[in-house]
């Protein structure tokens, strides 16, 4: 639609006004230049109802489900103080955070927030918000456990003794935003933001190795030069492995995860490339239009990291790679997301090589869309090395 309508064009979702930005010209003037004026976010009256606000080595098997384990326990980890491994309460957790997330893109929900008078008909929403009502009962009860253990003598151990304490500080004020519903909301926003782009992005690393061996080769070489054996990969040696954060970098790009972004609105009348959007617009940025502009990259639909080296191999970042979006409400978990994605793909490839297994297909880069784009499912080798 871009090739047709340009950079900035309306659409017309319902009763809803929507403006799309493409491009990265267009999308920095309005998330950065404009920062202030774009930041809201569209209301979801959805949302209002009551209740919401296989391991052995070189054996075939597929590593979406490892991956999500792994890096939800980072997410634990800095919410609750532990790690989790087989506790079914955990376990429970992760399958309905995936499946809420595949109810984000329903069409009944989308339904239901151009049109919400039809909320008014009973039980409605909790249908179509199965997964993540029960999301948020599960984990408000882990979260009733913590609080019983919590020790406010002690210094905060994790984000929810941090929260705990700073509720204790606000008791008898109306206005703070320090309660228990708020909460869960934070919590939850962290593991279902964290866990599954991350968990995501590695799987389309992992994808991309077993493609092109060459590629994994040079990274891991470039491993054994700067961290070698012995010891595990730590952020400090990322500053003298341009090769491998440029693969990182590049998977980021290709894998073009979040296509559309969030959703944000207009707080007042605005001016884009020219293009007058009124007060309390919805926007929509295509950062695959950016991530994926063939003015800016090389080889845009195809798996390159040399798009981020320079001639004589260092690492560059062009402006246009904008996966975490940009402005003011660009995703608060990038530094978060860029370690972690750091640390786990450089420990997987020195500890193991990947390959397609033996007698199977090559797998392909197709992609299956939802609210995330995830790699069609594919299954890998893993030898240790």
């Amino acid at each position: 639609m871009r090739h047709r309508f340009g950079d900035v064009f309306s659409l017309q979702l319902a009763w809803t006004p929507v403006v799309v930005l493409n491009g990265l010209a267009a999308v920095r003037e309005a998330m950065v230049t404009r920062g202030e004026d774009t930041a809201d976010r569209p209301p979801a009256p959805i949302y209002q109802v009551p209740g919401f606000g296989p391991r052995s080595q070189g054996r075939p098997f597929r590593p979406n489900g490892l991956l999500y384990k792994a890096v939800s326990n980072v997410i634990a980890s800095l919410t609750c103080g532990r790690r989790f491994k087989d506790d079914p309460r955990f376990l429970r957790l992760l399958d309905l955070a995936q499946e809420g997330l595949k109810e984000e893109t329903g069409f009944l929900r989308e339904v239901l927030n151009a049109i919400p008078v039809l909320l008014r008909i009973p039980g409605l929403a909790g249908k179509v918000l199965h997964s993540q009502k029960a999301f948020l009962a599960q984990l408000g009860e882990l979260l009733t456990k913590h609080r019983m253990i919590w020790n406010p003598a002690q210094p905060p151990q994790d984000l929810t003794d941090a929260f705990l304490a700073e509720m204790d500080k606000a008791k008898g004020n109306p206005e703070s935003s320090f309660s228990d519903e708020n909460l869960c909301m934070v919590v939850a926003d962290l593991f279902l933001a964290g866990m599954v782009t991350t968990s995501t992005t590695l799987a389309w690393g992992l994808l991309l190795m077993i493609l092109h061996l060459d590629v994994q080769r040079r990274v891991q070489q470039e491993i054994d030069d700067v961290i070698g054996q012995m010891r595990r990969p730590e952020m400090g040696d990322q500053a003298r492995m341009p090769y491998t954060t440029a693969v990182i970098h590049e998977v980021q790009r290709f894998g073009d995860i979040v296509p559309l972004g969030v959703t944000h609105m207009t707080s007042r009348d605005i001016e884009v490339q020219g293009f007058h959007i009124p007060k309390g617009t919805t926007l929509f940025t295509n950062l695959s239009s950016v991530l994926k502009d063939e003015a800016v990259w090389e080889k845009p639909f195809r798996f390159h990291p040399e798009h981020f080296l320079d001639a004589q191999g260092h690492f560059v970042k062009p402006e246009a790679f904008l996966p975490f979006s940009a402005g003011r409400r660009a995703c608060l978990g990038e530094p978060l997301a860029r370690m972690e994605l750091f640390l786990f793909f450089t420990c997987l490839l020195q500890g193991f090589s990947f390959s397609v297994p033996a007698g199977q297909p090559r797998p392909s880069h197709s992609r299956v869309v939802s609210f995330l784009v995830t790699p069609s499912p594919y299954e890998l080798c893993a030898v240790p090395r």
